[in-house]
């Protein structure tokens, strides 16, 4: 039977169980056997990271040819204009191509925990907090469409993958949950 862990990943952690050098695995974490992510989340990520101990659940999560939504809470440094906001719903030309369109608005500050290291502070720089939904999983693809429009990003979290969030789940960590799509 498939089941899900979600797991609320600290920034720090790399999304796998193998050790690599000297950083954080989901290891420390995740002791439930049989058990594997369903995409990734960069280590200076944070946030819903989805782990299945089913193949068929991993590939309907992790591809985007499913078009399975994901969100992120994210901090960009500047505070990000109309314009900006405009050209990421239409869609941002990176390197390997054009993104699908994005929702996206600002949001205020969604309260999260402090992060260690904490996010860099510049005095005469603001930031601001948008919340930008895609469909697709290229590598570094929010924080690259951030960038691309003048606004890098500072601090990434993932909100939600489909209908899982890390709603009253703290950070590191986790639950088994129940899987309500079709896998087969």
């Amino acid at each position: 039977m498939a089941a899900l862990i979600l797991f609320n990943k600290p920034y720090g952690v790399i999304s796998q169980f193998s050790a690599s050098g000297d950083k954080v695995t989901l290891g420390t974490y995740i002791h439930e056997k049989g058990f594997y992510p369903a995409g990734r989340l960069d280590h200076d990520s944070e946030g819903l990271l989805l782990l299945t101990n089913d193949g068929k659940l991993q590939a309907r999560i992790a591809s985007p040819t499913f078009k399975l939504p994901k969100t992120y809470w994210v901090q960009v440094e500047g505070e990000i204009t109309e314009a900006a906001l405009m050209e990421l719903r239409r869609g941002v030309t990176l390197k390997d191509g054009k993104t699908r369109p994005a929702q996206v608005r600002r949001i205020p500050y969604p309260g999260l925990p402090a992060r260690t290291p904490p996010v860099r502070y510049r005095a005469n720089i603001p930031d601001s907090w948008v919340a930008i939904t895609i469909t697709e999983g290229r590598n570094r693809q929010v924080r690259r469409m951030t960038a691309a429009t003048g606004f890098p990003t500072l601090r990434l979290f993932r909100y939600a993958i489909g209908p899982w969030s890390t709603e009253g789940l703290p950070v590191g960590s986790s639950k088994l949950s129940e899987v309500n799509l079709p896998v087969r």
